[in-house]
């Protein structure tokens, strides 16, 4: 494999961290009824909570990236002590050396998450640099590992406490894993004719090398069974780093183990992110939304703040912000898994707990219209976004901020049979009168005494 091929394949998938997501085309409905049935829960569940968590928190800095000398120019941004390349790879690697988080309670973060209306926890097991957080037994390089300081606390097998304390509130559990691990002498072997010079691919070309290429496919199916096999029901494994996939030269069997795995988990759905066929169950856009409505499944993984990583003094969006998000995506028919970076230290950001909450309190008041929905033409229109269940259709009309002008009167381009509307949270049996191209519905006078809401919600039925 030459080396221009091999960055043609990186590059096709992945853009300055950010992954490009496949098409609705490329979908493939999975024959199995179970799966089936577990896409339509997956649909139902709307907001799930991602956290990427590793050493690398330690840092302030984007997960992994900068380990890869390929992706210097945009991942290494925040180096601003006086380092060379080596150098920075040595260090970084050796970040689990101080990764001590002492502050971690796993109880209260599912508490925080059920509170407050997310429905599933998306938790990085594994990123790119092969740190693993949880117990494995293929490498040294984990958490409870003898050379991170944390591997003597009660809850040093973090991905377990996690899994276990967000199922016992009833979350679903999906479990990210990265493909490509660049710790393992497996992937980028040492000796090889790069060197030094890192990229996002194996180190060595894996038609010539096709005994160590083996090594690498064992041991990343050897931890997926682990995590399979050993911490409870999972019921997504969302596996990232695309550009190690079957259909070119970095094959690692992958239906071969998530076979293997749905002999024990047959309800088990995969997400191989930008690969397409039959084991990506779910499309994952990431930091971006799709333009128009999708009608397969699909998740949005986007940030909370700046960064997938916990960043000091961070910008975070907010909660308004949030809720536009979360409303717009659900009306083309996805999920929004909302990355929080936890702290080094354990905890998380006071700022997110935050806004969480926010969120929280909105969803106890409007979730009807979010949860269990499925997408309904005309999908969106200016500032409204529809969504529907069963024979109720809600529209859902987004104020940019605070001092927007609530008008006495909302237009709404529907077509569909009514007899009445209410305002969700609020009156019901709201004055109205159709035309051509649509209904005029007019608010409450107290409706428009305060400042502009988040969103008017009305519910047609």
């Amino acid at each position: 494999m030459s080396e221009n091929k091999l960055v043609e394949e990186e590059q096709a998938v992945v853009e300055q961290g950010v992954h490009n997501f496949s098409s609705e085309d490329k979908w493939v409905k999975p024959e199995d009824p179970l799966l089936l049935e577990r896409l339509e829960w997956f649909k139902d569940q709307k907001l799930g909570l991602m956290m990427h968590w590793g050493p690398y928190s330690q840092l302030g800095l984007v997960e992994s990236w900068a380990l890869s000398d390929k992706d210097a120019d945009w991942s290494r941004d925040g180096i601003d002590w006086d380092i060379d390349a080596e150098e920075l790879k040595r260090q970084y690697f050796d970040l689990n050396k101080t990764f001590n988080p002492l502050r971690f309670q796993p109880d209260l973060w599912a508490d925080l998450a059920a509170d407050n209306g997310f429905k599933y926890l998306n938790f990085t097991t594994k990123h790119h640099d092969g740190f693993c957080m949880w117990d494995t037994h293929t490498t040294d390089y984990r958490v409870t590992g003898p050379d991170c300081p944390f591997h003597a606390h009660k809850y040093a097998d973090i991905t377990k406490e996690l899994f276990d304390a967000f199922r016992a509130k009833g979350l679903g559990i999906s479990a990210y894993f990265s493909k490509a691990d660049w710790h393992t002498p497996y992937y980028w072997a040492p000796g090889m004719e790069a060197g030094s010079f890192t990229s996002r691919g194996p180190s060595y070309d894996p038609k010539k090398y096709p005994w160590l290429w083996e090594q690498f496919v064992q041991f990343t199916h050897e931890q997926i069974m682990e995590l399979m096999t050993r911490y409870g029901r999972i019921d997504v494994l969302w596996l990232d780093a695309g550009w190690v996939n079957d259909y070119r030269d970095q094959n690692i069997r992958l239906g071969e183990v998530v076979e293997k795995a749905r002999q024990i988990q047959p309800w088990l759905l995969s997400a191989d992110r930008t690969v397409g066929g039959p084991y990506e169950n779910l499309i994952t856009p990431e930091q971006t939304l799709p333009e128009r409505a999708l009608h397969v499944p699909w998740e949005s993984c986007i940030t909370m703040g700046t960064s997938f990583s916990f960043r000091y003094e961070d910008r975070y969006k907010t909660v308004r912000q949030l809720i536009h998000l979360l409303v717009e995506i659900v009306a083309k028919g996805g999920n929004l898994a909302l990355n929080v970076g936890p702290q080094p230290d354990g905890r998380l950001p006071e700022t997110a707990i935050s806004r969480m909450k926010g969120m929280g309190a909105w969803l106890k008041v409007y979730g009807e219209a979010i949860y269990g929905t499925r997408v309904c033409e005309p999908y969106s229109s200016g500032a409204v976004q529809f969504t529907q269940k069963d024979d109720t259709t809600y529209a859902i009309y987004l104020y940019r901020n605070e001092q927007e002008v609530v008008p006495e009167e909302l237009f709404i381009p529907i077509q569909t049979a009514f007899s009445r509307i209410d305002l969700v949270g609020g009156q019901e049996g709201l004055e109205y009168r159709r035309t051509d191209e649509g209904v005029v519905v007019r608010l409450p006078d107290q409706e428009r005494q305060e400042a502009a809401p988040i969103a008017h919600v009305l519910r047609f039925r």
